[in-house]
């Protein structure tokens, strides 16, 4: 889809991970597959504490996605009261296991926990992004691996054809996680960005005049029928649950009516993070030689 001026008064187009998802798998695919022949079958191993609804949910989705792209699964569930000490040991041992090509940590963790498990993983098994060399990398473009929720909404927008050069980018959230890397990658691409979040002032108007939004606030309908015109993409990263149900940070409702493209809560932007993941373990796996 090349992006779209005022579609008037017809519903905005569906943005939906599936098809991009789908299209990660069948272009690695065949990569893990030759590695495993090659006895060097890529593995990841994921370390989730507690039982927060998003984590477990993204765990079903990630581990179906390894499973079609060839890529070896395990998940290693440790007690929301697990000790700092348990968890670096977890993270070291995962560092030195040569059958493991890649490590995710579910996060953020509580307290300290998150900083030293970030710290604790080793960059080469870094395949989502969080360590402070795969940050510089980024940063400097000098390689590794974006954080792939940030990766992910940028393959959405390629995937549909929404152009980047010159356009204006809103990104709403500043976290490590999505909202600076997203911006980052934006700016890769030629957009012109502006970082905002839940302080910003005149979010609404500032919103109203960009053409490229991506919402990563973490909080419920914070982006309102107020923050909306006609011809923009949305990207919504939002994951939160409101009396038992999965919704994102924009009011889908109120999008929908005025914005040329959006990402759908659920069906959007979760299934491609999965699946640039899987894809990030086969590139380690291949890159490890």
């Amino acid at each position: 889809m090349v992006f779209a001026p005022d579609r008037g008064t017809s519903m905005a187009e569906l943005l939906f991970g599936a098809p991009v998802a789908a299209a990660l798998t069948e272009r690695y695919a065949p990569a893990a597959e030759e590695l495993a022949k090659a006895g060097r079958r890529p593995a990841l191993a994921a370390i989730r504490v507690g039982e927060a609804k998003e984590d477990m949910a993204y765990q079903r989705a990630l581990a179906k996605r390894c499973g079609a792209m060839g890529v070896a699964f395990d998940a290693l569930e440790l007690p929301g009261n697990v000790s700092r000490e348990d968890l670096v040991k977890k993270i070291c041992d995962l560092n030195g296991n040569e059958a493991v090509h890649g490590v995710l940590i579910f996060r953020p963790l509580p307290g300290e926990l998150d900083e030293a498990a970030r710290r604790a993983l080793s960059p080469e098994k870094d395949v989502d992004g969080i360590t402070d060399g795969s940050l510089a990398g980024l940063l400097t473009g000098a390689g590794g691996f974006a954080p792939c929720t940030a990766a992910a909404c940028i393959a959405i927008l390629e995937h549909y054809g929404v152009s980047f050069r010159g356009r204006r980018a809103a990104v709403v959230g500043r976290s490590l996680v999505v909202g600076r890397p997203a911006a980052l990658l934006l700016c890769e691409r030629d957009a012109t960005v502006t970082i905002c979040h839940s302080r910003t002032k005149n979010l609404p108007k500032i919103l109203r005049e960009s053409e490229i939004i991506i919402a990563a606030a973490g909080r419920a309908n914070l982006l309102g029928g107020e923050c909306f015109a006609p011809g923009q993409v949305v990207i919504d990263v939002g994951m939160n649950f409101v009396n038992g149900k999965l919704t994102g940070d924009a009011d889908f409702a109120a999008a929908e009516k005025t914005v040329a493209a959006i990402t759908p809560v659920p069906g959007g932007v979760g299934a491609v993070t999965a699946a640039l993941l899987a894809a990030n373990v086969v590139r380690a796996a291949k890159n490890r030689g």
